[in-house]
């Protein structure tokens, strides 16, 4: 009973309502339907609730009539200006007096004009000028225009030359009369021409003063520069030098920045360069350049001379008036007129005889060299009898001029056949040169015998030219298939690199120069390259495993493989860790140096030749090859006599017994004396059983020293890992107690103590071994650990500050969520009041073009029933 009553109470109208707003309450309370009540899921004792009951229709008509009152009123007048305000300043002060409101309003007004945006407002008060004059006294054009003066003085008519040509003289005789009252009753009036006269005469006296003032001031100015330069000299002082010296020292030096603003000066300016060509467009003119130079190439090799096709000028003297010149052709074409119309003849017909002409004259050509010399006497003769018969009255200086040229005709007949003669040598020798020449364009060659036939009989220079215009020629952006052209076209190269290789003497030259075509298809076509590369090395890894397989054991390769992998290493990157061609190269290179028996000098060669090659390829990356340093300890092994080895274990291919241990020891005190370092050509393979004793003891003194180096070298590259002392320590134990190092000569000690102390100056480097830092396990401790216990949905205790902090953070939640929700329901107003006026105004439409219809349907009804009215009667 105690909530039903409270619940009444609260939805009871308080007293203070009266009239029509008492019984709409009550109206209100007597629906149901427009209380709602919000109940709690649970009641709490001592808390004071005021939303428990809402009138939500009666809360919607009170806002609504609110923003019809505000915001409506609002949005119908936003385009509407119908209140005038008075802006003037202190018009409604009565604090100020009306003189500085008056002076406040003025200095206002001059600053308002002051900053105006318009140049050609130009504010009245100011007065403006022209040299000097005002322009308002110089529109006035009171100065008088003397045309007979030579002076520069110019202004308009005076008054009495106006008066006195334009006004017929009564102005002028009303002025003179004015001015002379008192001499009226003495003197008579002048007449008009006596006026003019007087006038005339008064000119003519202003004019010839003007020209004297002008003379004497000339004269003044002459007189005063004479006298300046005469007194100039007397004051005029050289200062001595020490005075410049101490005048030079006091001027200020001229800062840096000043310094740099004067070079930027004379500095040039960026100039647009030109665009910069796409490679298909490089390619397209290289290939038209050098089809142009084929082009001439043949010309030339056939015999066939541009500059001989070209007209020669004849020689024209310098009387010559150029007035009997003779046209080649007749461009002017027959006018006639056939059945009443102009019929002009079509140019297709001359074209036709222009043709035909010239193949005549190309048949003709051999008759005329031929016959040329009969043409000349011919010609001669014919010359000679009309002569005879225009002049039988000069037989006789006739006859002798005949004489005359028929002897010069006789010396220009020897002249012309030498000519002809050089002519034709010059002809022939330029005919060898054109054939013996490269051809500028080529045809990428579809197998490999066209392609050793093109490049067999060449120089190195040739091949190389020749390489160069295949791939310009047969650019992959000229043509769809020339990619895979030039693809094969590395297959051939590659495979002509290792043909020369296994020659008796093989080019290595002419393979060194190769390499660079060879980079530039690989930079093209990388995948082709990379295909072609791992070919050779999956089919040198397949034979070495056959014969292993077959023999047991397998050979060195030859010259034409050590050459691939060189080349390898050239073309490909070989600091990867992993790469699709190095490393099959690297593991093939391993392989070698482990499965392949050491059995003459050869092998020795070649083994030294993979270790350079091992520590080109390790050069940058620093990889570790336990290979290596086994071989290069294996050949200090075999340069010394066969006895047990102590301190150090030999490694295959290398055997510590057996006939094949003393490859590189030379016993011969002559040969160590008459040693001298060189270097070890790949060539040298191939020579060495041809080569003497002693050239093959020093051949072994040279591998000896170019393993000492390589021990430095690898010394050097793997300084910095933590087993370095223990991966060299077999070849220190060789090197200091078992090598015969007085035995050899002075030049080999020295690359033997260097590469020994390149081993044993490096400090043992070892990083002591430290177990994993773990954050340590606390002790357990008994204190009892206090937790604040957190109630949800209640605010936590503190200090004043932070609850009025916290009160004012959730009144501004508050605040702000009640203006977004107002926003929210303006803008829907808002859009409710639009669509009204929408819908009236489609609504309006729809009444006037439905009334529209039914005014025209009414008077189509209308003519059609007086049209049936006509047709009747």
């Amino acid at each position: 009973m105690g909530k039903a009553a409270k619940r009444k109470r609260k939805v009871s109208v308080p007293s203070t309502a009266k009239g029509p707003v008492k019984s709409a309450m009550a109206m209100v309370k007597s629906n149901p339907f427009e209380v709602k009540v919000n109940r709690q899921k649970f009641n709490i004792l001592g808390r004071k609730t005021k939303n428990d009951v809402g009138l939500p229709g009666v809360s919607r008509s009170k806002a609504i009539k609110k923003r019809t009152q505000t915001l409506l009123k609002e949005y119908k007048e936003r385009e509407k200006t119908n209140v005038f305000k008075d802006k003037r300043f202190g018009e409604y002060n009565t604090k100020i007096s009306p003189e500085e409101k008056m002076i406040r309003r003025f200095t206002l007004e001059r600053q308002k004009n002051y900053g105006k945006k318009n140049i050609y407002n130009l504010n009245e008060d100011e007065e403006l000028t022209h040299y000097g004059q005002s322009l308002a006294e110089i529109e006035k054009m009171n100065d008088i225009i003397d045309s007979d003066s030579d002076t520069e003085e110019r202004g308009t008519l005076s008054a009495e030359l106006t008066a006195a040509h334009f006004g017929g003289g009564g102005g002028l005789l009303r002025k003179k009369a004015s001015s002379g009252q008192q001499d009226e009753e003495e003197e008579k009036p002048k007449s008009r021409k006596e006026l003019i006269e007087e006038m005339i005469t008064k000119s003519k006296q202003e004019k010839q003063e003007r020209q004297t003032q002008r003379e004497s001031a000339l004269e003044l100015t002459e007189k005063l520069d004479n006298d300046w330069k005469e007194i100039q000299t007397l004051i005029a002082r050289k200062t001595p030098k020490s005075e410049k010296k101490d005048k030079e020292v006091e001027k200020p030096k001229p800062d840096e920045y000043d310094m740099i603003v004067r070079e930027l000066g004379f500095e040039m300016k960026a100039k647009p360069s030109e665009r910069m060509k796409t490679e298909e467009e490089l390619a397209k003119e290289e290939q038209a350049r050098l089809q142009k130079l084929e082009a001439d190439r043949l010309r030339r090799m056939h015999g066939l001379d541009e500059q001989a096709n070209k007209k020669k000028p004849s020689h024209v003297s310098a009387d010559d008036l150029a007035d009997g010149f003779i046209l080649d052709k007749d461009d002017r074409r027959l006018l006639s007129y056939k059945n009443g119309k102009i019929n002009i003849e079509n140019e297709e017909e001359e074209e036709k005889d222009g043709e035909d002409e010239e193949e005549e004259a190309e048949e003709g050509g051999k008759e005329d060299n031929g016959n040329e010399e009969e043409s000349q006497e011919e010609s001669a003769s014919e010359d000679e009898d009309v002569a005879a018969d225009s002049h039988s009255d000069l037989e006789s200086n006739v006859e002798s001029e005949e004489e005359e040229t028929a002897g010069n005709k006789e010396q220009n007949k020897h002249k012309t056949n030498e000519n002809e003669s050089q002519s034709v040598e010059e002809l022939d020798r330029k005919m060898e040169a054109a054939k013996s020449e490269l051809p500028y364009t080529f045809a990428v060659p579809e197998s490999y015998e066209t392609f050793k036939s093109l490049l067999a009989g060449r120089t190195i220079e040739q091949q190389l030219i020749i390489l160069d215009r295949i791939q310009k020629c047969n650019h992959p952006s000229l043509a769809v298939g020339n990619k895979a052209k030039l693809e094969k076209l590395f297959g051939f190269l590659l495979e002509y690199i290792g043909e020369l290789a296994t020659l008796d003497l093989p080019e290595l030259r002419t393979i060194d120069k190769l390499v660079l075509p060879l980079y530039n298809l690989c930079q093209m076509f990388p995948e082709a390259a990379s295909d072609s590369i791992k070919f050779i090395l999956r089919d040198a890894a397949h034979d070495m495993e056959e014969l292993i397989e077959v023999k047991g054991r397998a050979t060195l390769p030859g010259l034409d493989m050590l050459i691939y992998l060189k080349i390898t290493s050239l073309l490909f990157p070989t600091s990867d860790f992993m790469h699709p061609v190095v490393t099959p190269a690297f593991m093939y290179m391993s392989q070698l140096l482990t499965k392949c028996r050491i059995t003459t000098l050869q092998d020795v060669i070649k083994g030294l030749f993979i270790c350079c090659l091992f520590l080109e390829y390790v050069s940058l990356s620093k990889r570790f090859v336990p290979e290596l340093i086994n071989f290069l300890l294996g050949v200090l092994h075999i340069s010394l006599p066969k006895k047990r080895a102590q301190g150090y274990t030999v490694v295959h291919p290398f055997s510590p017994v057996g006939k094949n241990l003393e490859l590189l020891l030379v016993c011969d005190k002559k040969d160590l004396e008459s040693w001298q370092k060189q270097n070890l050509p790949l060539s040298i393979v191939t020579r060495l059983k041809e080569t003497s004793r002693t050239e093959m003891n020093h051949i072994r003194l040279s591998c000896l020293a170019l393993c000492f180096d390589l021990i430095k070298k690898c010394a050097a590259l793997y300084e910095s890992l933590p087993s370095f002392h223990e991966i060299m320590h077999p070849v220190r134990v060789l090197l200091t107690q078992h090598v015969p190092v007085n035995e050899y000569p002075e030049k080999m000690q020295e690359w033997y103590h260097s590469a020994l102390k390149e081993l044993e100056n490096k400090v043992k480097q070892y990083t002591p071994l430290i177990s994993e830092k773990k954050k340590p396990v606390p002790l357990k401790q008994y204190t009892p650990k206090i937790v604040k216990v957190l109630e949800f949905g209640r605010k936590q205790g503190g200090s004043k500050k932070e609850q009025e902090r916290k009160q004012l953070i959730q009144r501004h939640k508050r605040e702000l969520k009640g203006a977004i929700r107002e926003i929210r329901k303006d803008n829907q107003f808002l859009a409710r009041m639009q669509l009204s006026e929408i819908m009236e105004r489609d609504s309006a439409r729809k009444r006037k073009v439905k009334e529209l219809l039914g005014s025209l349907s009414a008077q189509e009804g209308e003519w059609k029933a007086m049209k049936r009215k006509r047709g009747k009667n």
